[in-house]
């Protein structure tokens, strides 16, 4: 089987820019020669002295119906690639694509112009459907400003519901959080927040915190009592391993609690407690405060520490 390598989108969606990214990094540094197959010609041009480097050999078809098993054997036969990828034409409906029997697609990427895409979803729908349908990655670049993100994920979602759809802006990918993609229910009376959960809220109430505003939340945590804290606060949290075993953080926003001061340090506790946005000397400004309805005793959970690796 001939590996191949699937990039599509639509002219000018940056496809050129992320193939060229890709030749260029460490890990593409493999044995072997790499067959570039172009399907239309954009503003950006690939490098020669990166081809030459990444030993790739580039083949341009304008033509569809050149696009066709024969013409693509007789390409592999002329350079005996290892791999192959192919930047696919957005304007050739992808159903009609037709590889040589044993070329296995290992991997399909679609690149999406974030600004444009609106007019594509509109006026093209039934090709960028084609386009999608089987891609593991699909790529939104340009998004700097966007607002309706969500929006644009549910679009892509109605159609290929398994894809990892990524999002980009000129700082690079966004890390953003979806209220569809959160672990818990925001319309529960109580939500419960078990380990993976804990983190995800911990994360999203920094830059979502209206989500919470007047929510009530349970969840298991650890008491820390900091020096010089108001009487009556504490902070309920948990240890956090954000990328290695040397890099721990404890998670935690500030609790008012009548019976703070019987709490002792790095006990373990059941916090249930409403949300509120409020000025805190710590924030520098405004921020999640948690009012406790009830802290009751309990036992440690089975894994202390959470993970973000």
């Amino acid at each position: 089987m001939k590996p191949v390598y699937m990039i599509n989108g639509f002219l000018e969606s940056g496809k050129t820019e992320f193939i060229t990214f890709t030749l260029g990094q460490p890990y593409f540094q493999i044995k072997g020669k790499t067959l570039l197959i172009v399907c239309e010609e954009g503003e950006n041009e690939y490098d020669e002295v990166l081809l030459k480097r990444s030993r790739t050999v580039m083949e341009l078809i304008e033509d569809e119906e050149e696009f066709n098993p024969s013409n693509l054997v007789e390409l592999e036969k002329k350079h005996k690639p290892d791999r192959i990828i192919i930047e696919y034409n957005g304007m050739w409906n992808f159903k009609n694509m037709k590889l040589p029997w044993y070329w296995k697609i290992e991997q399909q990427i679609s690149i999406i112009d974030g600004s444009t895409f609106p007019m594509y979803y509109t006026n093209m729908r039934s090709l960028l459907a084609e386009m999608i349908r089987k891609s593991e990655m699909i790529i939104f670049n340009r998004c700097d400003g966007i607002e309706e993100l969500n929006v644009y994920k549910r679009n892509i979602k109605a159609v290929n519901q398994t894809a990892d759809v990524i999002f980009e802006d000129a700082n690079g990918e966004i890390d953003e959080i979806f209220e569809e993609d959160l672990p818990y229910d925001l319309t529960q009376d109580v939500i419960e927040l078990d380990n993976n959960g804990y983190g995800i809220w911990y994360l999203d109430s920094m830059d979502h915190l209206e989500r919470y505003e007047g929510k009530k939340l349970q969840f298991v945590a650890m008491v820390l009592k900091p020096d010089g804290f108001p009487k009556g606060y504490f902070v309920p949290g948990r240890m956090a391993m954000t990328c290695c075993a040397d890099d721990m953080a404890f998670l935690g926003y500030a609790c008012e609690y009548a019976g703070a001061d019987a709490l002792e340090q790095k006990e373990w506790v059941k916090v249930t407690a409403t949300v509120s946005k409020e000025y805190w000397e710590d924030y520098k400004g405004e921020g999640p405060i948690l009012h406790a309805v009830s802290v009751e005793k309990t036992k440690a959970p089975k894994e202390e520490v959470i993970s973000f690796a």
